[in-house]
């Protein structure tokens, strides 16, 4: 298995710039694994391809307003840092955006606290430490990252969270997620198509393309995530009732997967909270989703190896041969796919 084997070629002008609108009016390609057929469709329309009974499970992340615009001092240049990882009340892991940028500097933030540089780690990553609890004041100072892809200015920054989002802590949102409006979800619901909550706190590496030849060398990145007891058993139940587990979202099927690790006889899933490096190759046996609802991903990604343990590396990129022919939108702001 190689790296190169995940790649596919896209024209710049299918990668989405804007959300659909309204959200639910994505298009939706079904990709069904048992005969390999494709369907096309409108998200708004997936009720068509769910039965009473099936249970989707959403991750309710919220994306924090984590890019940081800061100044230097002494000096005033410019700076700026991206939100990763939070390791203690005062201390976190960023990006960083500037140049001199070493262990001890200084920075200044307007109506903000002060920041110090503790620690270099690769590339553009460093440790800070703020002088206060940097959530204090977010929402005055933070903005929201953004994909580096996406070039348009997104006025509305909600349209860059889901509609169910609650739970604050994600520096990218999961995106598969977007396509659900209030309207699609009370659709679902009063057909019968349940619906339960789990929270993965999406980290930016998510999307990072993978560096080395094999991936089975690459670093996989670490993120957050909790299954409560309640959707545990929810989901345990599912079982008993002849209906589908169908995660939204690549979040929902790390952390479902990673509470399958420590699921007992009988369980699909355990509860689980802490620290997922879970990393989904061709090969995985999945134990806990049986469809899944997703985004079109980049080339040579996890997301993408991962879709394409779920369905077949072949398989996944002649569709996605297929998808650029028919002019879907890829990426965050993308079009979504159902693969059943």
């Amino acid at each position: 298995m190689r790296t190169d084997d995940f790649n596919y070629e896209l024209p710049k002008a299918q990668i989405a710039q804007t959300p659909a609108v309204p959200r639910h009016n994505s298009r939706l390609l079904v990709l069904n694994r048992s005969d390999e057929s494709i369907e096309h469709s409108r998200f708004w329309d997936i009720d068509q391809y769910l039965s009473p009974g099936d249970l989707l499970v959403l991750n309710e992340t919220r994306v924090i307003p984590a890019r940081i615009y800061a100044k230097k001092v002494p000096g005033g240049g410019k700076a700026e840092l991206l939100l990763l990882k939070k390791q203690d009340l005062l201390t976190w892991r960023v990006l960083v955006g500037g140049k001199g940028l070493k262990v001890g500097r200084k920075l200044t933030i307007e109506n903000g606290p002060n920041v110090e540089i503790l620690q270099v780690l690769e590339g553009p990553e460093r440790v800070v430490r703020f002088s206060e609890p940097i959530e204090l004041s977010l929402d005055k100072v933070g903005h929201v990252p953004l994909p580096p892809y996406i070039h348009k200015h997104l006025k509305d920054p909600d349209k860059y969270q889901t509609v169910y989002a609650k739970d604050p802590g994600s520096a990218a949102a999961p995106t598969a997620g977007l396509h659900f409006s209030p309207e699609l979800m009370e659709k679902l619901l009063s057909q019968g198509i349940e619906m339960v909550k789990l929270t993965l706190h999406v980290g930016l590496d998510t999307f990072a393309p993978v560096k080395e030849k094999d991936p089975q060398k690459h670093k996989i990145h670490t993120e957050w995530c909790e299954l409560s007891d309640e959707a545990a058993a929810r989901i345990n139940a599912i079982q008993e009732n002849s209906g589908r587990v169908i995660a939204v979202g690549t979040t929902s099927v790390r952390t479902l997967e990673t509470a399958a690790k420590q699921a007992g006889e009988g369980q699909r899933v355990a509860p689980f909270s802490g620290p997922t490096d879970l990393f989904i190759l061709p090969g995985y046996q999945f134990k806990a989703v049986d469809a899944l609802i997703t985004n079109f991903h980049l080339p040579k990604s996890t997301l993408l190896m991962l879709v394409s343990a779920f369905a077949g590396r072949e398989l996944i990129l002649d569709t996605y041969r297929k998808a650029v022919v028919e002019n879907y939108r890829f990426f965050s702001f993308g079009d979504a796919m159902l693969i059943q």
